[in-house]
């Protein structure tokens, strides 16, 4: 059975032209794809805060360590393998909301948490390529801190804003000015308590801070830093019901401010809305996602597409990502992605190639942190050139010939799974190579050529 229903994608020929793409329309041409080792943090992890390099282009990840007493730890993909940030754990004490961003300026990382060595104020610390160090005063909130959000201004000024407990629990926005830290207008401008502060700034330096506001039953409300005053966009609590876990984002293709949100208008399921300049709209129809959506993450790529992550209460509380196609909300590839339960779900949109990146704290693998790329495996191949192969058998059970013509150049044959992941490496230089299959599973891999001239792929499948 496994072998006739593979075979069904393999009714055209075996032999193709490079530059043909019949073959992408199969749901294994694009796929999600662990980064580096699944489950790759020491231990279980929370509060997980992902973002990328502006230096080098690789995903960092930020997260409180319970592998070592909840403190503060940071990870990188340096291409290869998950490497630590300077130390693992560095915080002086456990950190709770963990938030990462980079500076424009110098392009180090920064990471703001509450800090429970400081009383549970918030605390900034950056990486400055050898040690974690303090930016300013640890604990330099006026109180407890939660619902941290860190981001920088288009200068390389670092603002946290927080739910404010030494201010009833309302919105404050605080910014570093190169010495202290220095409220950014009033401590405590917003109406009543909140929940889900999400710092951003407009394409024209503007901070925008969207959050759940108790004084209006939840809902969700943004307010922007006009110079003077906390002012809001749009009307107060314009969502229909109450808001969680609300991620807010602008659009680099029309620069308007979006937000992403837990609906309970409509039954906790996924709702994107945005400021259309008079006041806030649905994009596309509320509550779009199959289930409950927690902890929905909201980021564009570069072209200014949307993608909106979560934990999906429809697909087994598994991360799901959803974009928007311009009239509706589709899934990319598989709903329920993951291995496991997916918490503290976090997206972010790599700069260089625009592909969505989902980190998470991951059921599957023992509650240790996991991140995954929404990929193709023609990513990288631009440019092919009309080299016509052959592989046979195929499917096949322990051996396949490739043929090929004369080579003009040494290339490299990579043969990875569904994954991603590389079972057969080697060069070759002749136009016939044998290749033994007989340590691969059954399934379908993807044999790759290349070279500075060609590049090649194609679909087998190890029966």
């Amino acid at each position: 059975m496994f072998k006739k229903m593979l075979i069904l994608m393999f009714l055209y020929p075996v032999c193709l032209h490079a530059q043909q793409n019949w073959y992408k329309s199969s749901r294994f041409d694009y796929m999600w794809k662990n980064v580096g080792s699944s489950g790759f943090s020491s231990g279980w992890v929370t509060y997980t805060s992902l973002g990328f390099s502006p230096a080098d282009g690789e995903p960092y990840l930020a997260y409180s360590d319970w592998a070592h007493s909840k403190k503060a730890t940071v990870m990188k993909f340096d291409g290869a393998n998950w490497v630590t940030v300077g130390t693992e754990g560095f915080s002086t004490a456990s950190a709770g909301f963990t938030s990462l961003a980079f500076s424009p300026s110098d392009h180090l990382p920064y990471v703001a948490f509450e800090d429970w060595g400081a009383s549970y104020k918030a605390t900034l610390m950056k990486f400055d390529g050898t040690n974690w160090l303090n930016v300013g005063t640890a604990g330099f909130s006026a109180g407890e801190a939660q619902y941290i959000s860190l981001a920088f201004s288009p200068t390389g000024e670092p603002y946290v804003a927080y739910e404010d407990g030494g201010d009833s629990l309302k919105a404050t926005v605080m910014k570093f000015n190169g010495t202290n830290w220095e409220n950014v207008g009033s401590a405590g401008f917003s109406m009543g308590g909140v929940q889900f502060t999400n710092l951003s700034f407009s394409p024209s330096g503007h901070p925008y801070l969207a959050y759940a506001d108790y004084s209006d039953s939840f809902k969700c409300n943004v307010r922007k830093f006009d110079g003077t005053n906390w002012v809001n966009v749009g009307s107060a609590g314009f969502s229909e019901a109450s808001a969680s876990y609300i991620s807010l984002a602008f659009s680099p293709s029309d620069g308007l401010p979006y937000v992403a949100f837990s609906d309970a208008g409509n039954n906790e399921k996924a709702t994107v809305m945005k400021f259309a300049g008079t006041s806030w709209v649905n994009v596309g129809n509320p509550g779009f996602s199959s289930g409950e959506a927690w902890y929905t993450s909201l980021a564009f790529n570069p072209s200014g597409k949307p993608y909106v992550a979560f934990m999906d209460w429809g697909n087994f509380k598994k991360a799901t990502v959803m974009t928007f196609d311009g009239t509706n909300w589709v899934n990319m590839g598989d709903p329920g992605f993951s291995k496991g339960e997916a918490v503290y779900t976090n997206l972010a949109c790599s700069p260089s190639d625009g592909q969505p990146y989902v980190a998470y704290e991951d059921y599957g693998n023992a509650y240790k942190a996991t991140l995954m790329k929404y990929d193709s495996v023609y990513v990288g191949i631009e440019k092919t050139k009309n080299l016509r192969f052959s592989i046979y058998p195929n499917p096949a059970t322990d051996k396949i010939l490739l043929e090929m013509p004369a080579l003009p150049e040494a290339c490299t044959l990579v043969i990875e799974n569904i994954t991603g992941k590389e079972v057969i490496k080697k060069s070759i230089t002749e136009p016939q190579v044998q290749i033994d299959l007989t340590g691969l599973s059954r399934g379908v891999y993807f044999v790759k050529i290349k070279g500075q001239q060609i590049q090649y792929i194609e679909k087998i499948i190890k029966d």
